[in-house]
């Protein structure tokens, strides 16, 4: 079973990651292989949440586009490269392809045989000479051993068709001569006297016992066939070591790491159908063919806290999303068929996964309680904010009874750790909390800073509008909107770009607007801030 990613949106906070969390250990328990993962790195609220009941971070992922490795391809699929052609030529006919690759020490690849080579080298190769093995001999032959001194062949063809006497008195024979016969005594004998590197009969002929005797003491190689002197002559050149084939052209390959689109991309410009694929210890795996990228084994995830494709992860489009939990408005995700979605109107993604965990009767153990606690109280502001339910109060009190934790305690230590900004910079301060809406073809961003000091970051507010202005430009977005969210005064002041200063005077209702002004009991982005931006654009 393959595993499935569960993972919230872009600038992870404490809710996206603990639900991610709490969600993963439901679904392992019901006997679904899942791992939380992470698509930036977290907060530090969330980090001091996580650390407090003792959870590990969840790793980070960059996408799940399709990669090679999840693509169905021939694996464990090339030759050696001294397999003979013609099992290479069979090999590559089994499977119904039009290549193979070929390797050598330590699956290095060396090369790539299609069957356009092979028939290149029947037509137009070296018919004189030969490189090979005694043991492709006799597969090649389909012969019989008769007598083997050594392994490795090398030397010129000699198909004995002239006359024995004029074969005797006009050719020379050495190591270096492979010698192909029927049955003729005195050339048999000849060659043996003359020490060949490799005799084959023909047509079933067998050495007379002197003859054994004569090979042994000279060290000659000896093969019977039934084929006859013609077949075999024919035949012979495709016991060739594969090796000869290949040229010193460059390989094109493809790692099993590598994206899909990568080698998509390679073939439109290269033209190739055929490509050798590469393991991460720089071996040959298989080959992938563009014209059977068929069975992809798209990586399945879970998606909370977010249903929108801006917000999730790079490459969603190439997995398959088999369950949605999530809290915000629906958004623009589209799925091949009918999925688990959970969407309800409570003030956060754990209050939601609590609910799972009541409907299939499964115990939460304390640590997943606590994060839990983290996430819910998190998103509503310790349960301040208006998107606060019934529902979100209810799970936070029997979670708190699970965990047996101080929770006011708990839950003011978070908030200290987590609106902590003294160590980052005002780039990160406007982007730690940013989601991105499509509204209208426009990309909006709307930044949410949550503090008790927002009155001393207001005395730099020229340089977070400096700052919001550059990122707005050179991230493409319409406008940028950053609001500062005082938890002790339960509201927030605005900042903006000034592409967003009409449209933000609209939503507010007001006359006059300036920045830094200060909204009593703004405090939620996705009930109070987003509808009403929406309906202005």
């Amino acid at each position: 079973m393959s595993k499935t990613y569960i993972f919230g949106h872009k600038n992870p906070d404490t809710d996206s990651v603990t639900s991610a969390i709490a969600l993963s250990h439901l679904k392992n328990q019901q006997g679904l292989d899942t791992v939380p993962v992470v698509l930036d790195n977290i907060n530090a609220e969330t980090e001091f949440a996580l650390k407090y009941f003792g959870i590990k971070t969840p790793e980070y992922i960059n996408d799940v586009k399709l990669k090679i490795e999840d693509i169905e391809y021939y694996k464990d699929y090339y030759v050696t490269e001294k397999v003979s052609i013609l099992k290479t030529y069979e090999l590559i006919k089994e499977n119904n392809v039009t290549a193979i690759p070929v390797i050598g020490e330590n699956q290095k690849l060396l090369g790539l045989v299609t069957l356009k080579t092979i028939a290149n080298e029947l037509i137009r190769g070296n018919f004189n000479t030969i490189e090979t093995s005694y043991n492709n001999i006799i597969e090649t032959l389909n012969g019989k051993e008769i007598y083997k001194s050594h392994d490795e062949i090398k030397g010129n063809i000699l198909v004995a068709t002239y006359r024995s006497q004029t074969i005797i008195t006009n050719i020379e024979m050495d190591k270096n001569t492979i010698v192909i016969v029927g049955d003729r005594k005195q050339v048999i004998d000849y060659a043996l006297e003359s020490k060949v590197g490799q005799l084959i009969l023909t047509g079933g002929q067998l050495l007379t016992k002197e003859q054994e005797e004569l090979a042994i003491k000279n060290e000659v190689n000896v093969v019977s066939t039934n084929y006859d002197s013609f077949y075999t002559a024919k035949l012979i050149n495709l016991s060739a070591y594969v090796k000869v084939l290949l040229s010193d052209a460059r390989i094109e390959s493809i790692r099993k790491s590598d994206y899909l689109e990568t080698l998509l991309d390679k073939s439109g410009k290269k033209g190739y159908n055929n490509y050798p694929v590469i393991n991460e210890k720089g071996k040959c795996d298989g080959l992938i063919r563009i014209t059977d990228i068929k069975k992809k084994n798209r990586k399945k995830v879970i998606l909370v806290d977010h249903n929108e494709m801006e917000q999730s992860v790079i490459g969603l489009e190439e997995a398959e999303i088999i369950e949605i939990v999530d809290h915000h408005k629906i958004g623009d995700l589209t799925t091949s068929k009918p999925i688990n979605f959970r969407n309800m109107g409570v003030g956060s993604t754990n209050t939601i996964v609590y609910m799972m965990y009541k409907e299939a009767r499964l115990e939460i153990p304390r640590n997943i309680a606590g994060i839990m606690i983290a996430g819910i109280m998190s998103d509503t502001l310790n349960l301040t904010s208006p998107t606060t339910t019934n529902y979100d109060i209810d799970a936070v009190e029997n979670l708190t009874e699970i965990s047996g934790i101080n929770r006011e305690e708990f839950v003011m230590q978070m908030f200290r750790k987590g609106t902590d900004i003294s160590s980052k910079t005002t780039e990160q301060i406007v982007t730690s909390d940013l989601k991105i809406f499509q509204i209208d073809g426009r990309k909006i961003g709307v930044a949410q800073v949550f503090t008790l000091e927002a009155e001393k970051l207001l005395e730099d507010k020229e340089k977070y509008i400096e700052a919001m202005e550059k990122i707005r430009e050179v991230r493409g977005y319409s406008m940028l909107i950053l609001y500062l969210t005082d938890i002790v005064r339960k509201g927030s002041y605005v900042l903006y770009t000034e592409s967003a200063k009409d449209i933000l005077k609209d939503a507010m209702d007001i006359d006059r607007i300036h920045q830094g002004i200060y909204r009593k009991g703004i405090l939620s982005r996705k009930k109070q801030i987003i509808p009403k931006l929406m309906k202005m654009i």
